[in-house]
């Protein structure tokens, strides 16, 4: 046990050391964990000069690494830090009730060979449990945002298109049974309970049981609750997509433009 916490705090201290460092040269550290430090590069545009500055800082703080542990402990330093990534714009979402940054969630803008690629960590767009509505409308309307371009048409055309029945190729969720479908008591989550029903509707007509434990369900949700998709009876609950898939990756950017989710998925609710 006081290994671990020593490997922990020393981690912690190695992270925290190193953003002072960052801090003392002059620029501004707004987010680190155990292997990562974020600079913001306040006024600088150009890639060409930002990768400069993320290979000085690179340079001076390993050297200082090197130093400090040969003049402070007498041994080598294996800990190295390498600049990885310049995004521009970069967004990274707060902490709910907080200013700082949510952990290993963010999204930015980066260069590469002189084509320019969205990255996602930890956002919708990566989650295996997201249907590929959400994730192709996140990378939409993020690049948009991005590169400041309109945003009110994509999304009133997309909840237009998903309250007309123009998406449903896309609302199909994915997700994995981890144990058998009978040790989900307490909590059934949606694709258990599609599980469930396509195992008894097979026992009715007295076919095997397809789904049992280790298994991926593929489901959508209905207006009578998740059904797998080979035994879908009655309309997809288009509110549902709306609510839980388009409007939370909205609302997590849309107020920093200065823009409100309700005003423009409104006209198109009222349609239906």
């Amino acid at each position: 046990p006081r290994l671990t916490s020593s490997i922990t705090l020393r981690g912690h201290e190695i992270m925290q050391t190193t953003a002072r460092w960052i801090e003392d040269a002059g620029y501004e550290v707004i987010y680190g964990d155990t292997d990562s430090t974020f600079v913001n590069l306040e006024g600088i545009t150009a890639p060409g000069q930002a990768s400069a500055i993320g290979q000085e800082l690179q340079t001076m703080i390993n050297e200082r690494w090197q130093h400090t542990l040969q003049t402070q402990y007498g041994i080598p330093c294996f800990l190295e830090i390498e600049f990885e990534t310049y995004f521009a714009p970069f967004f990274m979402p707060t902490i709910r009730g907080a200013v700082t940054g949510s952990k290993k969630r963010y999204a930015g803008l980066k260069q590469v060979n002189g084509t320019e690629s969205l990255v996602f960590k930890g956002l919708e767009t990566v989650r295996s449990d997201w249907t590929s509505l959400a994730k192709t409308f996140q990378q939409r309307l993020y690049l948009n945002v991005f590169r400041g371009k309109p945003v009110e048409s994509l999304i009133s055309d997309t909840v237009k298109q998903v309250k007309g029945g123009e998406c449903d190729e896309q609302l199909v969720y994915a997700r994995r049974l981890r144990k058998p479908i009978s040790a989900y008591t307490k909590n059934v989550p949606p694709h258990v309970k599609a599980a469930r029903r396509a195992n008894e509707l097979a026992r009715d007509y007295g076919n095997p049981q397809p789904f049992a434990d280790r298994q991926t369900v593929r489901y959508v949700m209905t207006t009578q609750g998740p059904q797998t998709v080979d035994t879908v009876d009655c309309p997809l609950d288009y509110d549902h997509y709306v609510d839980k898939q388009i409007r939370p990756i909205a609302e997590s950017i849309l107020p920093l433009i200065g823009l409100d989710f309700d005003s423009m998925a409104n006209d198109q609710l009222g349609l239906f």
